[in-house]
């Protein structure tokens, strides 16, 4: 009997090893085939794209003609945008997120709004592109602006920034909450200077995530009716803009071959600023790291 148990646990071992390695190889073609297919796109842009980024291309507004079309309106634009969207997004996001997880009590209701403010972050971008031209456009008439476009954008990034704050405040030890009360200091006191501090990696890998994908977005802005050709910078937060989103759009979408190399251009300036947030926020999140 013992024999016939020793030799079925045996089966079942080998069964889950052959498994685990079928699993692995599966993991290991799927990542080999998305980093190719990453290859081969970065290898297409950055050959079609890199005969057009010169200083011309960075200082000209867009034009009809390839050879002096510039990106200059569009990418000051996306400055003003994120300018907006970055600070109302993080300070309402994180507010959210403290109230959520330290002074919310534990019932049904708020429950039920924690469950759809996880449900919003998988929301499709057009609907809130909807709400943001029936809110901000419209009903407050701010327009085709800045702010209405930054509010627009903070709307669609604001619950991933809410559930990753949640998770990274959620993963502090309730131990040191306990030893900062037990040393006297108030509930604020503690979550500003030991919760906060002890979640701000988590919550700016949230924050990375979210404000990468709205400078990106380009389906809210199509909605709420942002131009695609400006001739002008804007002045204040109630000007007309354009941004890197709309501008490439607009760019590769013609039937001309050679704004699709500008196109290209444009999208190289693009992952540049994205890279130039990600490398800020990342070297302000391991400072934050190896200090708590």
């Amino acid at each position: 009997m013992k024999y016939l148990n020793d030799t079925a646990v045996m089966k079942r071992m080998n069964l889950r090893l052959k498994m685990n390695k079928v699993w692995k190889a599966i993991f290991i073609v799927a990542t080999t085939f998305a980093l190719i297919t990453l290859l081969i796109l970065l290898v297409r842009i950055f050959s079609q794209g890199l005969s057009h980024l010169n200083l011309n291309f960075l200082s000209n507004f867009a034009s009809r003609v390839p050879e002096k079309a510039g990106i200059k309106a569009a990418l000051i634009g996306s400055l003003w945008l994120m300018a907006v969207v970055a600070p109302v997004s993080i300070l309402l996001g994180v507010s959210s997120a403290i109230y959520l997880e330290e002074y919310a009590k534990k019932n049904r209701f708020n429950d039920f709004i924690r469950i759809n403010i996880s449900n919003l972050a998988g929301v499709p971008s057009i609907v809130f592109g909807l709400l943001g031209l029936t809110i901000f456009v419209r009903m407050l008439d701010l327009g085709k602006s800045i702010l209405a476009a930054g509010f627009t954008m903070s709307l669609l990034i604001l619950p991933i920034i809410i559930v990753s704050a949640q998770e990274a405040i959620r993963a502090v030890p309730q131990e040191q909450r306990e030893a900062s009360y037990g040393m006297g200091a108030t509930k604020w006191q503690t979550i500003v200077k030991v919760v906060l501090p002890a979640a701000i990696p988590g919550i700016l890998t949230g924050s990375i995530l979210a404000l990468s994908r709205a400078i990106g977005e380009t389906a809210p802005l199509v909605v709420i009716g942002i131009p695609v050709i400006l001739q002008f910078l804007p002045e204040n937060l109630l000007s007309t803009f354009t941004a890197l989103p709309m501008q490439i759009f607009d760019w590769a979408k013609r039937p001309q071959e050679e704004f699709q190399y500008v196109a290209a251009a444009g999208i190289i300036v693009l992952m540049t600023l994205l890279v130039f947030m990600n490398s800020i926020a990342i070297y302000i999140r391991n400072k934050f790291q190896k200090r708590y």
